[in-house]
């Protein structure tokens, strides 16, 4: 596929799920059998989160262009957090302070999706949340970076509590969803992050080029569960 056409599918896609006003939930809101929860985020620490959702062979067009509307948005995240640790990691501060820019601007994005079924508070809500998601993040890279342990985990403390914040705000949104599902899908998640962080700090590039891809394959089977869970909450926009 050429770069333009890329652009224009990409496009169309988050047009698509403008003009549906399809809510960007925060990801995995719905339950997920058999999900493994992180149980530790130190480096080190394999982390493993499946989401035992079978390919939805039935799905609707507008569901499933919905799940390809949000695995843009989520995998923008992991793209621009990831450009954050490297720019940190190289003393580039031109080049964390673009890439910051682009994280908070693609946590906006985020947000603003869930707004058509939400509300706008729930929308400012949703960013604050989102927005502590990459503070836990963005400390625990400052203090890999300089080394301070304390404050690892301290920023590892954060990023639990943050997860729980969002479980709960989530799961009181969609009738489909199962706070503790999420809640483990985000740890999973947030471990993700910092493993990523610990392997670029180490300099162990073909273990981060495994952790990117776990990440990305995370982040598309929560796209497309969260998808599904939005066509069974609101049936007819998706029928």
């Amino acid at each position: 596929m050429s770069k333009k056409v890329e652009r224009e599918s990409n496009a169309h896609r988050r047009d698509f799920l403008r003009s549906v006003g399809v809510v960007g939930i925060m990801a995995g809101i719905v339950s997920f059998p058999g999900t493994a929860p992180a149980s530790d985020f130190h480096s080190g620490t394999t982390v493993t989160a499946t989401s035992g959702v079978d390919t939805n062979k039935s799905r609707s067009a507008k569901t499933s262009q919905t799940a390809a509307a949000l695995r843009d948005l989520w995998v923008g995240h992991i793209f621009w957090v990831r450009n954050v640790s490297i720019a940190i990691f190289n003393t580039n501060d031109a080049a964390m302070k673009a890439a910051e820019g682009q994280a908070v601007s693609n946590a906006q994005s985020i947000a603003a999706t869930i707004e058509p079924f939400y509300g706008a508070a729930a929308k400012e809500m949703f960013f604050k949340l989102l927005a502590g998601h990459y503070g836990a993040v963005k400390a625990y890279l400052v203090s890999t970076a300089s080394g301070d342990a304390s404050a690892q985990a301290n920023a590892t403390q954060s990023l639990t509590l943050n997860a729980e914040e969002i479980a709960t705000f989530l799961s009181k949104a969609n009738p489909y969803i199962q706070k503790d599902a999420l809640h483990s899908l985000l740890l999973a998640h947030g471990g993700h992050h910092l493993r990523q962080i610990q392997e670029l700090k180490d300099r162990k590039y073909d273990a981060e080029a495994k952790t990117w891809e776990d990440m990305k394959d995370h982040i598309y089977q929560i796209a497309d569960a969260t998808a599904d869970a939005l066509a069974k909450q609101f049936a007819k926009e998706f029928s």
